[in-house]
């Protein structure tokens, strides 16, 4: 016994090795195939308007793509709905960026719902229309979206209490717009996500936003640091210290303002990454990024 009993205890112990590598497997074949099928799914998608907006940009003309992965030129404002497979409740509507000129629907809408769907999150991508010096139609197609979202509750499982918006650059900006520009409950969202966002439009924005002949008072209207209450909701906030283009400094700002009205939310700043970093395969802290976030989602 005494001589067998090493062997036996050895074979145990490789035999219990293999099963913990065939089920380390067996998980991680999981999670690709679960990626896989969120990568291959087509989403659902929502006209806004379908009986027509209540506004107009005065766009004319076919959309464009300036890019692979882009589109300009919107007049038909819609929602892309990627439903989470096991769904916590969480919906997080996302407003791409492109400086109120495009929007990079791929990069920072679309490639976005692998990742938001494992882990609970259904995702609705919002193509929303370019404002054209009309700012108010950007501002009603977000706030649209909130509602239609909280009215599909049965569908995809939506918590009503957990409709967020997420935007990056001037996705970022139009975001934080519809966090403290609200009209009522069936428009707030319950939680903002920021990556580098605009929250100091310069006279480049401003005359995309509003037009070349904007007063101060309709800049003022819309001014996001001035529009802060203490029922805006809270926010995760991202950015890179050597971002060219959103200087950080504008997301400290808003975190500031935050602050002072006791809103509770959270500012990270990598020390690079620079602008546009939403999906890019070069962002040293995209793990990070993700994890924190998912973070802050369960906090709620």
């Amino acid at each position: 016994r005494s001589t067998l009993f090493p062997y036996t205890t050895l074979f145990r112990s490789r035999s219990l090795l293999n099963m913990e590598k065939i089920i380390s497997l067996i998980c991680a074949l999981m999670v690709v195939s679960g990626m896989a099928l969120a990568q291959r799914g087509e989403p659902v998608v929502i006209p806004l308007w379908p009986n027509g907006a209540p506004n107009d940009n005065h766009l004319t003309g076919e959309e464009g793509h300036p890019d692979p992965g882009s589109v300009n030129n919107v007049s038909k404002p819609e929602l892309w709905v990627y439903p989470a497979f096991r769904p916590n409740g969480t919906v997080i509507i996302a407003c791409p960026g492109g400086g109120y000129v495009y929007l990079e629907i791929e990069k920072e809408g679309t490639a976005l719902a692998p990742w938001f769907n494992y882990i609970g999150v259904t995702l609705a991508v919002l193509k929303y229309r370019m404002p054209n010096g009309h700012f108010e139609t950007s501002l009603s197609d977000v706030q649209e979206a909130i509602k239609i979202m909280r009215q599909h509750t049965y569908d995809w499982k939506v918590n009503p209490n957990k409709v967020g918006v997420m935007g990056c650059s001037a996705g970022g900006n139009l975001a934080c717009e519809a966090a403290v520009q609200f009209t009522g409950p069936e428009n707030r969202p319950n939680f903002q996500i920021l990556l580098y966002p605009s929250t100091i439009p310069n006279s480049y924005m401003n005359n995309e936003m509003h037009g070349a002949n904007a007063t101060q008072e309709m800049i003022d209207k819309y001014t996001i640091l001035k529009n802060v209450k203490p029922n805006t909701p809270r926010a995760f906030i991202a950015c890179s210290a050597d971002d060219p283009i959103v200087s950080f400094e504008e997301s400290i700002q808003y975190f500031r303002v935050l602050q002072q009205n006791r809103i509770l939310s959270v500012l990270h700043i990598y020390p690079t990454g620079g602008h546009g970093w939403c999906e890019g395969p070069w962002f040293h802290y995209a793990r990070e990024w993700k994890a924190e976030l998912e973070r802050w989602l369960l906090e709620e």
